[in-house]
């Protein structure tokens, strides 16, 4: 039977298949953050052990200040004490971890395949939803919750109730000048809607994501769980082989030959059988901006905010109506006319080197009017940015430069958007109070960020690219 790469991947990890389906799985790599703390006590208080430390890679990013890399400059007690444990569990457990003061330290999503530690054809788990980041180079990874976490700490293995159902979502053509991956997602979601993907895992596929980047790969798959699915999967290709070639923590030698020649397995079969299918023409996708409360609030930057009354049904209009009346916006108001007060440029989604270099193309020559601020996914995409000069740029064009951490994002490390004040994020959710209580979130690409950050509103990018 022709089988799906979710198939392939759900049976090789598979221990043990209970008569109603629950499943006990291997768990191939744990990845633990500063927000891990309850796991490890967890396992204290049993008096256990992380059962595979070579299988455990840790690093501080939630509650770390961007403003400085230490912990005296955690201002918050209890943040700063979550930032401590985790170094502190890492010494008495033995596993990997990449701490304040290393260059390695960064967003656990970004670092995981940065160093390495995510590979083709493994099930990845950490204690955060944007896990399905992974699943760009082919890994089945997903977020779990507290209690799990303590379970694969003690044992490598994760009880899942049910094996999700496949979902292949087909891009076919080419994009449009000026159309990113983060478009592309947007674009998806603002389709299927926000549990479009509910109890699947989404499959990527199409001419678009094999002409996509890698680091273009993470934007997509990272943001799947905003359309409500479990995890999202691109297959590996040479493009993958070749962005993990010579990673510290990726095969050597003739394991790395070996591992390869399994990774060309994993690619779903012809033939396979996906429980639900979706098409859409990249061609026709455009720069995307969201304006309400929901990434599946999303429309493209040349058109306008929709009416509520059309909406399909009463619960969707009514949504539309209380995210318009949070963000303080009207139906029918064009999307360049929206204003914008702040601009943030980072998280798990758009912090790496391709993200910034996009960036810093627009940014180049021109210069900021509101706030605005630039957060690297770990202490190698700063240092590579730096020798390319392009902070540079950014704090010649008035862009603030800080150290690597969730930032702005997750709003809980003194990174925060002021209340009523309006933001155009490069960041995955916008749903009230993500950036701070009472904060207005609008995602962009990295390159429509600094558009609106020199014009003061969401702007199409391509006017200042040549190409409209």
């Amino acid at each position: 039977m022709a089988r799906t790469m979710l198939d392939k991947i759900w049976e090789r990890h598979s221990i043990l298949v209970r008569p109603d389906g629950a499943t006990l799985l291997h768990v191939g790599r744990h990845l633990v953050h500063d927000g891990s703390r309850a796991g490890f006590r967890a396992l204290a208080e049993r008096g256990m052990r992380v059962r595979h430390p070579g299988r455990t890679f840790g690093t501080p990013d939630h509650y770390v200040s961007t403003r400085g890399h230490t912990l005296a400059a955690i201002p918050e007690p209890n943040r700063r004490e979550m930032v401590s444990a985790l170094a502190e569990n890492a010494a008495t457990q033995g596993f990997t971890l990449f701490g304040l003061g290393d260059v390695r330290q960064g967003i656990v999503h970004v670092i995981g395949p940065e160093q390495g530690i995510t590979l083709p054809g493994l099930l990845m788990v950490c204690g955060d939803s944007h896990t399905a980041t992974h699943g760009a180079v082919g890994a089945l990874a997903f977020g779990i919750g507290a209690s799990e976490v303590s379970h694969v700490l003690a044992t490598q293995t994760l009880w899942q109730s049910r094996k999700p159902r496949a979902m292949r979502v087909t891009v076919e053509g080419m994009l449009g000048f000026g159309v990113t991956p983060k478009d592309v997602i947007l674009a998806i979601i603002a389709r299927i809607g926000a549990g479009g993907g509910s109890g699947h895992v989404i499959e990527y596929a199409g001419a678009v994501f094999r002409a996509m980047s890698v680091e273009g790969r993470m934007t997509v798959c990272n943001m799947s769980i905003e359309a409500g699915a479990r995890a999202g999967m691109v297959a590996p290709d040479e493009a993958i082989f070749a962005y993990l070639k010579g990673r510290p923590f990726a095969p050597k030698g003739a394991a790395w030959d070996q591992a390869v020649a399994s990774w060309r397995d994993l690619a779903s079969d012809p033939g396979a059988v996906f429980d639900r299918e979706i098409t859409l023409d990249g061609a026709a996708i455009a720069p995307m901006a969201t304006w309400g409360t929901s990434p599946e609030d999303a429309a493209p930057i040349t058109g306008s905010i929709p009416s509520p009354a059309l909406a399909p049904d009463a619960d969707r209009r009514e949504a539309m109506e209380r995210a318009l009346a949070y963000m303080g916006l009207e139906a029918g108001m064009a999307m360049q006319d929206v204003p914008i007060e702040r601009v943030f440029i980072g998280s798990c989604t758009n912090s790496r080197i391709e993200d910034l270099r996009a960036a810093a193309a627009v940014a180049q020559g021109r210069r900021v009017v509101i706030p605005a601020m630039v957060v690297p996914g770990s202490g190698l995409v700063k240092q590579q940015a730096e020798a390319e000069g392009l902070d540079a740029v950014f704090r010649a064009a008035g862009f603030e430069w800080r150290e690597p951490g969730c930032s702005m994002c997750v709003g809980m490390n003194g990174d925060l958007v002021a209340p009523g004040e309006r933001c155009a994020s490069t960041s995955n959710r916008n749903f009230v109070g993500r950036q701070g209580r009472g904060a207005r979130t609008h995602l962009v690409s990295p390159a429509m960020a600094v558009a609106a950050a020199v014009t003061g509103r969401l702007t199409d990018v391509r006017t200042m690219m040549g190409g409209v």
